[in-house]
C-alpha cells in the first residue's frame, strides 16, 4: 500500500514503478478519495498504484468507501473496470450506498488489514495516510515512511511516522525485505506431485494398513494402523474423497495397487 504521492513528481513515480512492478504481487490501495481533497490527490497515487500493478501482471485489490456498483471518482471509472477484470474491488457496504466522508476514514482500518505493509511516502499534519498507519500498527502489519525535505509540509506526518519506529525506507528493494519477512514474498511451497504426497500422517497409514488384494473393515483397519477406531472413518473418507479407496459390503479396499 502506497499513500499520498504526489504523481507530478519524478521520484514519486519513480518509487510507482521500482516497487510495485518488481513485485508483481498484490497492490492493496483505495481508488475512492475524498471529493473535498485537492485534484492530485483525488487523481493521484491511488489509481497510480493500481495502474503500476496491472502493467506488472500482479494482483491489485481497491477498497472503496461505497458501493461496488458506484464508480468514484468518475475519473476513476474505466481504471475500476480494469480492477474488476482482473483484481477485486471490496467495500463493507452495499450496493447504491454513495461515498461520504466519514466513510474514507471508516476505509482505512480495512486497507491495513489486508496489506502486508503499508508504505506511506508523502503525508501531512493530518491525513488519511496516518490515519491508515495507525491502523496498520494496532494490527501487527508493517509501517514504512519514506523521508523528505524538512521544510516540506507534505513530509511532516512521515517524519512523525519515523519518529514513531516506523521503518524508514527509500528503495524499493528495502520495502521488499520487509514484506517478505512477514512472509509476503515467500517462496510457494512444493505442490503434491500425486494424491499420496497430500496425505495427512492418519491418512497415510490408514492407506497402508490396507491389502494389496482385497478389503478390511474398519476395525481390522484401527488394529493394524494402530489408530483408534472412532479416528478411522474419517481418514477413509478423505482417501474416498481422493479417489484411492472404495467401500464395498462394508469392507474397504484400494482402487489402484499399491507401488
Amino acid at each position: 500500500l502506497l499513500r499520498h504521492l504526489r504523481p507530478t513528481s519524478t521520484r514519486v513515480r519513480g518509487l510507482i514503478s521500482h516497487v510495485l512492478i518488481p513485485f508483481a504481487g498484490t497492490c492493496i490501495s483505495q481508488c475512492q478519495h475524498q471529493q473535498f481533497k485537492t485534484r492530485y490527490r483525488t487523481y493521484g497515487i491511488d489509481g497510480a498504484a493500481h495502474r503500476a500493478a496491472l502493467a506488472a501482471e500482479g494482483l491489485t485489490v481497491a477498497v472503496l468507501a461505497g458501493g461496488v456498483d458506484i464508480p468514484y471518482p468518475a475519473g476513476h471509472s474505466a481504471l475500476l473496470h480494469r480492477i474488476r477484470g482482473s483484481g477485486l474491488l471490496v467495500s463493507e457496504y452495499p450496493p447504491g450506498i454513495r461515498p461520504a466522508r466519514y466513510r474514507f476514514l471508516a476505509r482505512n482500518r480495512l486497507v491495513a488489514a489486508l496489506s502486508g505493509a503499508t508504505v506511506v511516502v508523502e503525508a501531512g499534519v493530518r491525513s488519511g495516510a496516518a490515519s491508515t498507519a495507525a491502523w496498520a500498527r494496532a494490527l501487527g502489519r508493517v509501517v514504512c515512511a519514506v523521508p523528505g525535505p524538512v521544510t516540506s509540509a507534505s513530509s511532516v506526518g512521515c517524519h512523525r511516522l519515523l519518529q514513531s519506529g516506523a521503518e524508514l525506507v527509500t528503495r524499493a528493494d528495502e520495502v521488499r525485505e520487509l514484506v517478505g519477512r512477514a512472509g509476503e514474498l515467500a517462496d510457494e511451497l512444493p505442490r503434491p506431485v500425486d494424491a499420496l504426497d497430500a496425505l495427512t500422517d492418519n491418512e497415510r497409514r490408514v492407506y497402508e494398513a490396507l491389502p494389496a488384494r482385497g478389503g478390511r473393515t474398519p476395525d481390522e483397519i484401527a488394529v493394524t494402523s494402530c489408530i483408534p477406531p472412532s479416528d478411522v472413518l474419517g481418514p477413509l473418507v478423505m482417501l474416498d474423497i481422493a479417489g484411492l479407496v472404495e467401500r464395498q459390503d462394508g469392507r474397504w479396499r484400494l482402487t489402484r495397487p499399491r507401488n
